[in-house]
């Protein structure tokens, strides 16, 4: 798995989401943004999924509200443009 993220996942986050991907989300098992984004990209919908992927939300359970989050985020689906006639 690589560790860049597409510009295309990027967008889909609000502004405050998108900063210190390389910060700890989760302080208790040592577990990047980036890397609970990664997981999300890779097919993990559920914080189980990135439990089971990252060890995140495994210790005191602080970061869950932040990985439901980007979850909620980067698998919403787009929203489409309609152009007008």
């Amino acid at each position: 798995m690589s560790s860049e993220i597409d510009i295309k996942f990027l967008r889909k986050l609000p502004p405050v989401l998108r900063d210190n991907l390389d910060k700890n989300l989760c302080t208790c098992n040592e577990v990047t943004k980036r890397e609970i984004i990664l997981a999300i990209i890779d097919g993990a919908t559920t914080v189980d999924d990135i439990k089971k992927q990252t060890y995140a939300t495994m210790g005191t359970g602080c970061c869950i509200l932040q990985v439901e989050r980007l979850i909620e985020c980067l698998t919403a689906p787009t929203s489409k443009r309609f152009s007008r006639k």
